[in-house]
């Protein structure tokens, strides 16, 4: 960029196909991603960023720094929301007139962090073993504020691992066998609303189980008398003695899938004998519901299984549920698939806010990033479930990323304002007008006056 401050001071430049077409290059005073700034509107009316003053502990001395704590972290989370998940990418992003209005304070009339700034930023004073520890409370603290303001009923809980592959010499990152390549193996919790309660990174190589109740247990803390009941639904992987016994001492529901062996096959063995007669064109579909317990159970509990014969399938699909709810067998298993949309967040996560991207040579510094993504993608998830307008009520997160953050705007600077003067495609004016509305809604109610 030649001059990064202002517009540049060189000719434009003309187009052989049409010479009626001039290319003009104005520098800071053109933006791709105004519409980052709905989510800074919405990041203030729930005062998420600001709650971070009293978290993290700023390691800087002296009396000459340039930007805020706040303000570096918003560079962090709003810079990975628009998709830029380097800290390379800094070098331009200072100078981007929407990211210098979002960090605030000094950025918004010069310049926003430098790559420098942001690594030191988020692999020294970020990673430091207290406030990685803040970092990881975070998202449950911005979900908090968010219940807040629309307190649910009650909480669904979704736990699941995934996988980051790596491409260096990462500390930490360990061969998989199972994913077959060289990756961390991270742990996330999410609620019903989509929302990513609470997520670690781990070495590439442990149990999809491994470092559970470091996970799940701060969560359940956090909802203990605020809401009317918990759920929970995870995979096989989580199907041990100890998930149990602490779901059922803290009284939370939860459907579990259970592995199958023969002592459970031996149980249902009256629908695994195929149905007599011509098949149909549709599924079968048939449940059973037993009592059970294995040898590493301190008692026995309630297993459901369900049969599916499929049309051309020569044996049936049989899966096995264990669980402590007391609904029919045909609604536990209908609680149970809904954990699907727990997979599409995870890949909503990678493909939209790129978390899978760590990069970093030490483990913490790895770690950092991964809490960063996560706040940037709960940042993404708050405004489409709280303020969207019903057209756009089911688009992604990368549709938003697509749509509604990269507006290109113009901006315009006079006296007592500053205006960006935005492009109407994908986004109508009146559009982006009831997103406005939709979060002024969310900002507390004034104290009425007295009479």
């Amino acid at each position: 960029m030649a001059n990064p401050a202002g517009e540049s001071k060189d000719e434009v430049l003309k187009l052989d196909f049409d010479r009626r077409l001039m290319l003009q290059f104005r520098g800071s005073v053109v933006t791709s991603d105004a519409g980052l700034l709905a989510y800074r509107e919405l990041d203030d009316a729930l005062g998420l960023t600001e709650m971070t003053i009293e978290r993290l502990a700023d390691a800087r001395t002296g009396r000459n720094g340039r930007h805020a704590l706040v303000g570096l972290l918003r560079q962090s989370v709003f810079g990975r929301l628009a998709g830029y998940e380097d800290v390379n990418d800094a070098e331009r992003l200072r100078h981007d007139p929407a990211m210098r209005w979002i960090v605030g304070g000094k950025a918004a009339q010069g310049c926003a962090a430098s790559p420098s700034q942001m690594g030191r930023f988020e692999t020294r004073w970020l990673a430091a073993s207290e406030n990685l520890s803040a970092l990881a409370d975070l998202s449950g603290q911005w979900i908090d504020l968010v219940h807040g303001r629309r307190p649910p009923r009650g909480i669904v809980l979704d736990m699941d691992s995934s996988v980051s592959p790596t491409h260096g010499e990462q500390e930490m990152s360990v061969w998989n066998g199972h994913y077959a390549c060289t990756c961390y193996h991270p742990l996330f919790v999410f609620n019903q609303f989509g929302d990513l309660e609470r997520c670690a990174l781990r070495a590439g190589n442990v149990h999809s189980a491994d470092g559970w109740d470091g996970v799940l247990k701060p969560v359940v803390v956090r909802y203990q008398g605020k809401v009317s009941r918990i759920h929970f639904r995870a995979d096989a992987a989580f199907a041990m003695p100890e998930v149990y016994e602490f779901l059922e001492s803290e009284r939370i529901k939860y459907a579990i899938r259970l592995p199958a062996n023969r002592v459970l096959q031996d149980r249902i063995g009256y629908l695994l004998t195929r149905p007599v007669g011509r098949p149909p064109h549709c599924v079968r579909r048939f449940h059973a519901t037993f009592t059970y317990q294995a040898g590493s159970w301190t008692k026995p509990r309630r297993v459901i299984a369900k049969v599916e014969w499929h049309p051309g399938e020569l044996y049936p699909r049989v899966g096995f549920i264990v669980t402590n709810m007391s609904r029919p067998a045909e609604r536990v298993v209908a609680f149970y698939n809904k954990r699907g949309t727990c997979e599409q967040w995870i890949k909503e996560g990678k493909g939209a806010i790129k978390w899978t991207r760590l990069s970093c040579r030490t483990f913490a510094a790895n770690a950092v990033r991964l809490q960063l993504h996560a706040l940037a993608y709960n940042l993404g998830n708050f405004l489409r479930t709280l303020a969207t307008p019903e057209p756009i009520k089911d688009w992604s997160l990368t549709s938003l990323k697509q749509k509604l953050i990269k507006i290109g705007a113009k901006v315009v600077s006079h006296g007592r304002y500053v205006a960006f003067q935005m492009a109407e495609v994908a986004i109508p004016r009146q559009m982006f007008q009831e997103i406005l509305r939709l979060i002024a809604e969310l900002r507390p109610q004034p104290p009425p006056a007295p009479a």
